[in-house]
């Protein structure tokens, strides 16, 4: 199983951004849990500076706006 963290303040973006994840985590079979990390000290210590961010597994792969579906399958199959 992936962790996905999404990091972020909760705003619609972010919002939006876990359901991209969940929804094309489904679309490939792949089990994830999805956290929502809205402290930003927690954030900083990611090098985060634009959200929303993206880490699976503990390694950042996204910072700052939406991701592509695209983006999304190369992350989760990895």
């Amino acid at each position: 199983m992936k962790v996905v963290k999404v990091l972020g303040s909760g705003c619609k973006r972010c919002v939006a951004t876990a359901e991209m994840v969940q929804k094309e985590a489904d679309k490939f079979g792949v089990p994830v849990t999805i956290e929502k990390v809205t402290d930003y000290a927690a954030i900083a210590g990611y090098g985060i500076a634009s959200t929303p961010g993206i880490v699976v597994d503990g390694k950042v792969v996204h910072a700052g706006g939406l991701p592509k579906p695209d983006d999304h399958a190369r992350w989760l199959a990895a």
